[in-house]
């Protein structure tokens, strides 16, 4: 059956109807709408949505439903697809109607994912003041080849910048965006760098070349687990690297620097959100140094949907193995947004920052990844504990059962748009935190674990380890 009833519902029906290469037999519509309980439309039946809950799969002679996402609220897409899946019933994702009049029908139906319905409702970006920004500007992206750096890569792409220079550490990654970029801009002049920001040596000839408005500093050392384990590379590229960028800049006087951080940096339980609240502070500390006039701007968000390492892929990994989809915790939460959505966040922001400011963004409503596990399942037409287990292996050494992005004692204020926030958090004095980074950084060359994450604490002192081996030293 096709959800809906109009006109967008009845052409999908019709192009299904008319194209006999369809693995679809159409039975009829679902609707909410009462007022069409005795007509037909194309010949075929109409059902309500209060009959429809009072029948059974079998009843219902039904295999699978097909909706059009673009047509339905968050909510009520929510609403169907609860009742879709309760009712064991394939659902299916059909484009909007112009969408696939240029391509074959067959091509564009496919499964509904579960990024369909993490989707949020699309931001509106001030596209004059972002373009200013970049048009005809040099901008440097560092990370450039990660899933959150790429993409500010291509959106930056699309402002007609006189430069970009992409900075990444990972070579095959950073061939792939090349490949990419000169494919699609062809006419934008981009240079790929090969290169790590721990490296100053390697970092200040290109401040020297170039002359850069932008930096957007993206690279970054993310895993958690694994740098509870290597919490010294966490020191010489989150923090140590931070400082020689953002030293560079003011050195070069660039116009805007825009550090990404994460909410893993507020209250941290662990390494890697601490190196990154050591590295918020650093930038934030460089803005009052007399005589600097470039604007420092941290951005902060939750997790990004698809990216490199997250949930999602590994859940799908797993499903396609028959599982079982591994949970940590039944009651983990965390805050969900697309990698576009993010990015096109921080472009934002790096124009409305006036310097100093720590911007959070509005990540809406948090996920229950087990519910997500449950609905992923699902939606792959699966039974969950029945064809595919849920296993739970125990917070891994850092984690957090939820994120925070506000830490307890700061305050946000509201800006000119309304998914952008300001965080009031405590910052220092740039001597102080230069000192301990110093220290920190000296420690981390002789590999002293404990002394790093000692000097850590001391840098950032709202982090306490959770389930770490490094509790020890909050005692």
């Amino acid at each position: 059956m096709v959800l809906g009833i109009s006109d967008h519902s009845v052409a999908i029906a019709g192009a299904i109807l008319d194209n006999d290469n369809l693995p679809y037999e159409l039975t009829g519509f679902l609707t909410k709408r009462n007022d069409s309980k005795y007509a037909k439309i194309l010949g075929l039946k109409i059902l309500t949505q209060d009959k429809f809950l009072n029948k059974t799969k079998e009843q219902l002679g039904l295999e699978g439903v097909l909706l059009l996402k673009e047509r339905l609220t968050k909510e009520e897409l929510e609403e169907w697809v609860n009742i879709l899946l309760d009712k064991d019933l394939e659902i299916l994702q059909a484009p909007m109607v112009e969408e696939f009049s240029n391509k074959k029908i067959e091509a564009s139906i496919r499964n509904l994912q579960i990024e369909d319905l993490l989707d949020r409702e699309p931001i509106s970006i001030q596209n004059e003041e972002v373009m200013k920004r970049h048009f005809e500007k040099a901008v440097l992206v560092t990370g450039g080849a990660g899933s959150i750096g790429s993409e500010i890569v291509r959106q930056v792409a699309q402002f007609k910048p006189s430069l970009i220079v992409v900075l990444d550490q990972a070579e095959t990654p950073l061939h792939e965006i090349q490949l990419e970029m000169e494919e699609k801009y062809p006419d934008i002049n981009f240079r790929f760098v090969l290169g790590d920001i721990s490296n100053k040596h390697r970092l200040e000839p290109l401040f020297q070349k170039y002359n850069f408005s932008m930096v957007y500093h993206a690279a970054a050392y993310k895993h958690v687990p694994l740098i509870e384990n290597n919490p010294h590379e966490a020191i010489l590229v989150n923090v140590f690297g931070t400082k020689n960028l953002a030293t560079l800049s003011s050195k070069y006087k660039i116009n805007r620097f825009v550090m990404i951080s994460t909410d893993k940096a507020v209250n941290p339980t662990n390494v890697m959100g601490a190196s990154k609240r050591g590295a918020e502070l650093l930038v934030q500390a460089l803005q009052d140094v007399p005589g600097n006039t470039t604007k420092f701007i941290t951005t902060r968000f939750g997790n990004v949907l698809g990216s490199n390492g997250s949930v999602i892929p590994h859940f799908k990994r797993q499903i396609e193995k028959g599982g079982p989809v591994t949970i940590t915790h039944p009651d983990i939460v965390r805050y969900f947004m697309t990698i576009p959505e993010a990015c096109e966040l921080v472009l934002q922001a790096g124009t409305m920052g006036k310097g100093g400011e720590i911007f959070v963004f509005d990540m809406g409503e948090p996920v229950k990844i087990k519910d997500l596990a449950i609905k992923m399942i699902k939606l792959s037409g699966f039974e969950p504990e029945i064809d595919i287990k849920l296993k739970y292996t125990g917070l891994r050494p850092g984690e957090k059962l939820y994120e925070e992005l506000l830490s307890d004692d700061t305050k946000n204020l509201p800006t000119p748009h309304e998914k952008i926030m300001v965080s009031m958090d405590p910052h220092m004095e740039f001597e102080d935190i230069e000192c301990l980074a110093n220290k920190i950084t000296k420690a981390a060359l002789r590999r002293d674990q404990i002394e790093v994450v000692k000097l850590l604490k001391k840098m950032v002192p709202e982090f306490i380890s959770n389930n770490s081996v490094f509790e020890k030293l909050d005692k």
